[in-house]
């Protein structure tokens, strides 16, 4: 049992680089963007004139554009706190069962 294991494992690891390595090297001079910026460009081409309805709350307080490195950074941030909860939330499950079956030896 524990080496069928380990072969999942190894198979998902060499499948997780894999899906991280091809994209580099699938389609050159490929530019990274961000969703919104493709969609603001879409629908520009089929309507003709977009006006958003609405500037982001930063943007308003501080006046101006954020730099790319500050959005990435408050981006990486939100990332951070959602992959905590559901760590947290799931280490609480995994604590409840392991004690529940615990409870049922005793």
């Amino acid at each position: 049992m524990e080496t069928k294991n380990k072969k999942i494992i190894i198979i998902l690891l060499i499948a997780s680089v894999f899906i991280a390595i091809i994209p580099l090297f699938a389609r050159k001079g490929a530019e990274f963007g961000g969703s919104d910026d493709a969609g603001s460009c879409m629908v520009e081409e089929i309507h003709g004139e977009y006006a958003p309805w609405f500037t982001p709350v930063l943007e308003t307080i501080l006046g101006g554009e954020l730099p790319g490195e500050i959005e990435s950074l408050i981006f990486c941030v939100q990332t951070g706190i959602g992959t905590g909860i559901l760590a947290f939330c799931l280490g609480r499950m995994y604590e409840r069962k392991r004690l529940h079956k615990e409870d049922e030896v005793l």
